[in-house]
C-alpha cells in the first residue's frame, strides 16, 4: 500500500515539474471562478505532504509534566510521518468550492529518554517510544478564494484507524540494543472526529499549496481512561487536474 501512495506522491511531483513554468495565478471575480475554465465543471486532483503529529489533553500534560521534571533526561516530540491522497473540487459560486477528499495519514507522537546519570553519559544510553497511528481521512472542506490563488479552508473531518503500533528501540555508543514493535490497536478509537483548517495558494495551472492543522474532538481512547487528542500539523503540494 505505502508504494502506491509513493508512488501517488511523485506523479504529483512530476506534474508540478511541468506546470512550473506556466504557473500563475488564479483569479476570481464575480463573473466566474476558474480562469479560463467551466466555472461549473468538477475537477479532480491529487496531493500530498508533510505530517508533525502529536497527542494533546490532560493524559499528555501529566506526561509533559514528568518530561520537565526529568531535568532534560526526557523529552517529547513530534511523529514526522507523511500523507497522501486524492480530492474532488465542487464549485458551488464564485470563489467558494466544496472539496470533500480521501487521503492515507500518519499521526502519533514520539517519547525520547536517556539514563540520568552523568557518569555514563559518554555512553549516550538512550531509548526511543513511538507511537505508529496510520489512519485514513476523509474531510469535507469549505474553501473561499480571498485573492489571486489565495484561499482559505475548514471543515469536518473523520478519520478511520487502519492500525496503530508502538516501536521501541534503545542502544548505546550508536549500537541498537533493542528495536521491537507490537500492535496496539485494541484500545484505541477507529473513528476520530476532528475540524481541520488552513490556507493556501492555487496556481491557473493547478498545481497548489497549503498549510493547515487537524483538531481531534473525541478522545483516542475508546474506553475513555486516558484524555488524550490527536493535533496534526500538514503542509501539502497538490495537482488539480
Amino acid at each position: 500500500m505505502k508504494r502506491i501512495f509513493l508512488l501517488i506522491a511523485v506523479a504529483i511531483g512530476l506534474a508540478a515539474a511541468s506546470a512550473e513554468a506556466q504557473q500563475q495565478p488564479v483569479r476570481y471575480n464575480k463573473q466566474s471562478t476558474y480562469k479560463n475554465s467551466n466555472p461549473s465543471q468538477l475537477r479532480f486532483g491529487i496531493k500530498a505532504g508533510v505530517n508533525l503529529a502529536d497527542w494533546e489533553g490532560e493524559t499528555m500534560q501529566s506526561v509533559q509534566d514528568l518530561v520537565e521534571m526529568s531535568g532534560g533526561y526526557a523529552s517529547r516530540e513530534m511523529r514526522t510521518g507523511f500523507h497522501v491522497g486524492t480530492y474532488l473540487s465542487i464549485p458551488v459560486a464564485p470563489g467558494f468550492e466544496i472539496e470533500p477528499g480521501l487521503q492515507y495519514s500518519q499521526k502519533g507522537m514520539v517519547l525520547r529518554g536517556k539514563i540520568p546519570i552523568e557518569e555514563v553519559d559518554f555512553l549516550n544510553a538512550n531509548v526511543t517510544l513511538t507511537n505508529k497511528a496510520e489512519y485514513l481521512d476523509l474531510p469535507v472542506l469549505a474553501k473561499v478564494y480571498v485573492g489571486e490563488g489565495f484561499h482559505i479552508f475548514a471543515g469536518p473531518q473523520v478519520s478511520y484507524l487502519l492500525s496503530n503500533k508502538v516501536s521501541a528501540e534503545a542502544g548505546a555508543l550508536g549500537y541498537k540494543a533493542l528495536n521491537q514493535e507490537w500492535d496496539m490497536k485494541n484500545g484505541f478509537r477507529e473513528v476520530d472526529v476532528a475540524v481541520t483548517g488552513g490556507l493556501g495558494y492555487k496556481f491557473a495551472s493547478g498545481f497548489n499549496i497549503s498549510a493547515g492543522y487537524d483538531y481531534g474532538l473525541n478522545s483516542i481512547d475508546s474506553n475513555n481512561n486516558f484524555d488524550t487528542f490527536n493535533r496534526v500539523i500538514k503542509a501539502s503540494v497538490g495537482f488539480t487536474f
